[in-house]
C-alpha cells in the first residue's frame, strides 16, 4: 500500500489547483495512506473544522487526504529563535519521519517546500527539474519537466511522472476535487441567508494578492446593481484585511451588495450556493471553479492560461494590454483598469443563462 506525502502549504488557490491532482490519486490508489504538509490557515480545505488529523478513516468530513500536517510557518519565523519553536519543527518532521511516506511530492517548488520535502524522511522526494527557486532543485532526489499550460496541468504531470511505479498499468486522472463538508458552516450560511432576507445570490471578491490585481470597486458596486435588476443579491467575501474594499462596494452596490467574512470552512459552505463568482485571479475564484460554480475571471498581471479557473464553466477577461509580471506591484494592472463593468456584466448573464439575460 503505497504512502505519498503532498507539499502544498499554501496559499488557497494554490490548494484548489493541486485538488484535482490529488482527488485523482485517491481514485487511482484507493487503498494509499496520502498525507498533505499545509499551512494552518488551510487546513478547512482539507477537513472540516474539528475532525481528527490523526485518524485514517476517510469521510465527508475529510474526503481525500487521510493525514494532516499542520504548520504555521509565519508564526515560527516570528519567533524564529524561541526553544519552543525549534522543538514544534522538531514534533512536524517527526510525525511525518514516523509515517514512513514512501514518496512525497512538493507541488510548491521553493525553496521552503522543498527543504521540507527533503526532510520528510521518504527515499523518493520529487520535484520540478525548473522549481520557482532555482535552489530548490537541490533538495530533490527525483526531478521531472513540466507537462501543459495550466498550473493543474504541471501538478498533474508531476504526479504521474513521480508516481509511475505505484500506479503502474492505472491511468491517474484530473478529478473535480473533493471538499470537505461542514455541518456547523452550513448551519452557519442558513443563519446568513435568512438574516439576509435574500435567495439567490452572487458572491464578489474585490480583493487580491497584490494591488496589480484589484479591479476598481466601484465598477464591482455598478455589476451589484446589474444582477439586483435579474433578482440576485450581491455578497462581497470580505478575507482578512478587506473590509475597507468590501465596504467601499457595499456603498457602490446601491443597497443590493451585503459584506460577509467567514471563515474558510464558512466560504466552502456559502460559494456552494453560490449562482455565480466575479473576481480576480485570487483563492475564492478558483475555490468557486473547484466547486463547479460559474466564474467570471477579471485578470491583468496573471496569465489565465497558466492560473486560470479550472473545471466550470467560465469566462476570463483579458485586456491585450495586460503583460504577465510577476512583481506584485501595489498599483493596478493598466489593461485590468480597461475591463468595462458592462463587460462583466454581459458575462455574468451569458453563463447565468438565459433566464436572467
Amino acid at each position: 500500500m503505497a504512502k505519498i506525502l503532498i507539499v502544498r502549504m499554501g496559499a488557497l488557490g494554490d490548494i484548489l489547483h493541486a485538488l484535482p491532482t490529488v482527488t485523482g490519486i485517491r481514485s487511482a490508489l484507493p487503498d494509499a495512506t496520502i498525507g498533505w504538509l499545509v499551512e494552518e490557515t488551510w487546513r478547512e480545505l482539507l477537513a472540516a473544522q474539528g475532525t481528527r488529523t490523526s485518524a485514517s478513516e476517510l469521510s465527508q468530513q475529510k474526503p481525500v487526504v487521510n493525514l494532516i500536517h499542520a504548520v504555521n510557518t509565519k508564526r515560527w519565523r516570528r519567533r524564529m529563535f524561541y526553544p519552543s519553536t525549534a522543538q514544534e519543527v522538531l514534533n512536524v518532521m517527526r510525525d511525518i519521519s514516523r509515517c514512513g511516506y514512501d514518496a512525497t511530492l512538493d507541488f510548491q517548488a521553493n525553496l521552503k517546500s522543498a527543504s521540507f520535502a527533503a526532510m520528510s524522511g521518504s527515499p523518493r522526494h520529487a520535484g520540478f527539474a525548473d522549481p520557482r527557486e532555482r535552489a530548490a532543485r537541490f533538495f530533490y532526489s527525483h526531478k521531472f519537466p513540466r507537462c501543459g499550460e495550466h498550473v493543474v496541468e504541471q501538478d498533474h504531470g508531476l504526479a504521474v511522472q513521480a508516481l509511475k511505479e505505484h500506479l503502474g498499468r492505472k491511468e491517474l486522472k484530473l478529478l473535480a476535487p473533493q471538499l470537505p463538508h461542514d455541518s456547523a458552516a452550513e448551519s452557519w450560511v442558513e443563519g446568513e441567508i435568512k438574516k439576509l432576507g435574500i435567495a439567490s445570490f452572487a458572491i464578489v471578491n474585490p480583493g487580491a494578492g497584490w494591488g496589480g490585481k484589484q479591479w476598481p470597486t466601484e465598477r464591482f458596486g455598478e455589476v451589484a446593481q446589474a444582477l439586483a435588476r435579474h433578482n440576485l443579491r450581491t455578497l462581497v467575501n470580505a478575507g482578512p484585511g478587506e473590509t475597507e474594499l468590501a465596504d467601499a462596494v457595499v456603498c457602490a452596490g446601491g443597497g443590493n451588495a451585503f459584506s460577509v467574512s467567514c471563515t474558510v470552512g464558512q466560504l466552502i459552505a456559502l460559494t456552494r450556493r453560490a449562482r455565480i463568482m466575479i473576481g480576480g485571479d485570487t483563492g475564492p475564484l478558483h475555490l468557486a471553479a473547484a466547486l463547479g460554480v460559474p466564474v467570471v475571471g477579471l485578470y491583468g498581471p496573471t496569465d489565465p492560461a497558466r492560473t486560470g479557473p479550472f473545471g466550470t464553466r467560465a469566462i476570463s477577461l483579458r485586456h491585450p494590454e495586460s503583460k504577465t509580471s510577476f512583481s506584485h506591484n501595489s498599483y493596478p494592472d493598466a489593461g485590468l483598469l480597461r475591463i468595462e463593468a458592462q463587460e462583466v456584466i454581459a458575462a455574468a448573464r451569458q453563463l447565468l443563462g438565459s433566464s436572467h439575460a
